[in-house]
């Protein structure tokens, strides 16, 4: 069995400064990812961590390359099962009036759970990350 390698590219009307700012800052990251923040000083070899409006760690890794404002590389795994880790690839390019977003999220281990939770995900939050940047309020992204 091939391992899956999930791959989104979106454009949007923004520099890419503020495509980086929107990812590793909490403060953007709450507006368009359900008031979830990114935490880390997103230096290669940094813990980061993604947080729930508690503060409750839901998404854990270390930062594994950082190119701001191009590119950034994470290790990604739920807290409660740090084996079942996989990787996540932020590029970010300047296209004339507008930032291409490619994210893959790859890696998986064998038998992964965080496959089918990520792949629901990441449509919903690229999307609102998207309409954040380009209107300044993001979409509910746990709408039924």
């Amino acid at each position: 069995m091939t391992k899956p390698k999930l791959v989104y590219t979106t454009f949007i009307r923004t520099t890419p400064k503020a495509v980086w700012a929107a990812i590793t800052k909490p403060e953007f990251t709450a507006q368009y990812w359900g008031q979830m923040t990114n935490v880390s000083d997103w230096k290669k070899g940094s813990k980061w961590e993604h947080h729930n409006p508690e503060h409750e760690v839901w998404v854990t890794g270390k930062v594994l390359e950082s190119t701001p404002p191009k590119r950034l590389v994470l290790s990604w795994a739920d807290p409660d099962d740090l084996k079942d880790k996989s990787r996540v690839t932020f590029e970010i390019e300047a296209i004339e009036d507008m930032t291409c977003l490619t994210v893959t999220h790859g890696n998986f281990v064998a038998g992964s759970t965080m496959v089918k939770k990520v792949s629901g995900g990441w449509p919903r939050v690229l999307s609102s990350l998207k309409t954040y940047l380009e209107t300044g309020k993001g979409l509910n992204i746990f709408c039924k």
